[in-house]
C-alpha cells in the first residue's frame, strides 16, 4: 500500500468512475485499474462494486477510503508545513550558554535571530557546562555552547575556537603591570575559582597535577556574579578574557596571560538531533556559529578560530 494507490482510491470513489478518475489524475484507465487490483490483492478484500455506470465503494472500501482521505490530508499538511517553514522558520528554540559566555552572547544572538527569523522565539538557559552537557544528552536543550565537549549520540558538534584562560584582577592590582605569569606561580597566587564539579576548576586542577603544583584556591564560588564582585573587592580569578569582557572594557578589570604552560580550552556549538523543530534549530545554530566567529575575527573574543 502506498500513497499513489490511496490517492487513486479516493479519486475513483469521489468520481464514481475509473475513466473520470484517470482523466483527473492524468493517467491511463488500465493503470488505475491495476493499482486498485494490486491493493485489493494485498488486503485480501474487495474495495469497489463494479456496475455498468461505474463503481461504488464496498463497506470495507468505505473504511479504507476514510483512512486514505485522512492520510492524504496529513501528508499535504506536512508538505505545506515543511515548505512554509523552510521559507520562514518558526517556533521555540532552546539555547544553553555557560555562565561565563552568557552575558557576551545573549543579546547579540537574539538580535540577529529576530532580524533574520522573526517567527523564531529563543529560550535562553544559563548553567554550568556539566549541566548543559547533561541536558543535551537528555534532549532538554536544542543547542548549547560547551567547553571541551564530550562526543555522544544524537548530537552534531561544531568546533568554533580555542581560548586562553587568564589571571583576572581588579584594575588597581599591581600584578597587571606584568606581561605574563608562569603557571607554577598559581601555587602562591591566591585565586577565587568555582567548585571542583565545574569544568574550569577540573581543567585547572588537572593541568596543575600534570605540572606538579597545587593551585592556591582561597575561595570557591559557583556563582559567576559572586566571582565578579569578589574580583572588584580585590581578589583574583582565572577566567577566559571573554567572560570578563564587560568589566575589562569598562576599565574595572585587567587580565594577564598565563605561560608555561598556557591553559586553554576548546569551545564548540552542539546541536541536538532529537529536537522537534530541526529546521529552526539549525537556523539558530548557524547564526550563533557565525556570530561567534565574527567576534573572534574582529577581536572581541580573544580566541583562535577552528573549522568544522
Amino acid at each position: 500500500m502506498d500513497l499513489r494507490q490511496l490517492r487513486s482510491l479516493v479519486y475513483i470513489a469521489d468520481s464514481g468512475s475509473l475513466s473520470r478518475a484517470a482523466e483527473i489524475l492524468r493517467t491511463s484507465q488500465p493503470s488505475l485499474s491495476q493499482q486498485i487490483k494490486d491493493l485489493e490483492a494485498e488486503l485480501g478484500i474487495e474495495l469497489f462494486h463494479r456496475h455498468a455506470r461505474g463503481v461504488i465503494l464496498t463497506e470495507t472500501g468505505h473504511t479504507l477510503y476514510a483512512h486514505a482521505r485522512s492520510i492524504l490530508k496529513d501528508v499535504a499538511f506536512a508538505k505545506e508545513t515543511v515548505i512554509t517553514q523552510s521559507r520562514n522558520p518558526s517556533g521555540k528554540v532552546s539555547v544553553g550558554f555557560p555562565t561565563s559566555a552568557c552575558r557576551g552572547l545573549s543579546a547579540a544572538l537574539i538580535a540577529k535571530v529576530k532580524e533574520k527569523y522573526p517567527s523564531i522565539s529563543i529560550h535562553l538557559i544559563e548553567a554550568m557546562t556539566g549541566t548543559l552537557d547533561e541536558w543535551m544528552q537528555t534532549a532538554r536543550l536544542d543547542i548549547a555552547l560547551l567547553y571541551d565537549p564530550r562526543v555522544f549520540a544524537n548530537i552534531s558538534l561544531y568546533p568554533v575556537g580555542i581560548e586562553e584562560l587568564m589571571l583576572v584582577a581588579d584594575s588597581k592590582n599591581q600584578i597587571l603591570h606584568r606581561n605574563s605569569i608562569g603557571f607554577v606561580e598559581l601555587e602562591s597566587i591566591p585565586v577565587v575559582l568555582p567548585g571542583k564539579q565545574h569544568v574550569l576548576r577540573n581543567y585547572i586542577e588537572h593541568l596543575a597535577t600534570r605540572n606538579g603544583i597545587t593551585p592556591r584556591v582561597i575561595i570557591e564560588s559557583d556563582s559567576f556574579n559572586a566571582i565578579v564582585e569578589l574580583v572588584k573587592a580585590g581578589y583574583m580569578t582565572i577566567m577566559p578574557h571573554f567572560a570578563m569582557l564587560q568589566e575589562i572594557n569598562a576599565g574595572l578589570f585587567g587580565a594577564v596571560p598565563i605561560m608555561d604552560p598556557t591553559p586553554n580550552w576548546r569551545f564548540s556549538v552542539v546541536v541536538s538531533q532529537r529536537t522537534i523543530n530541526m529546521m529552526s534549530t539549525n537556523a539558530v545554530a548557524a547564526i550563533l556559529i557565525e556570530l561567534m566567529r565574527d567576534m573572534i575575527d574582529n577581536g572581541t573574543w580573544r580566541a583562535r578560530a577552528l573549522s568544522d
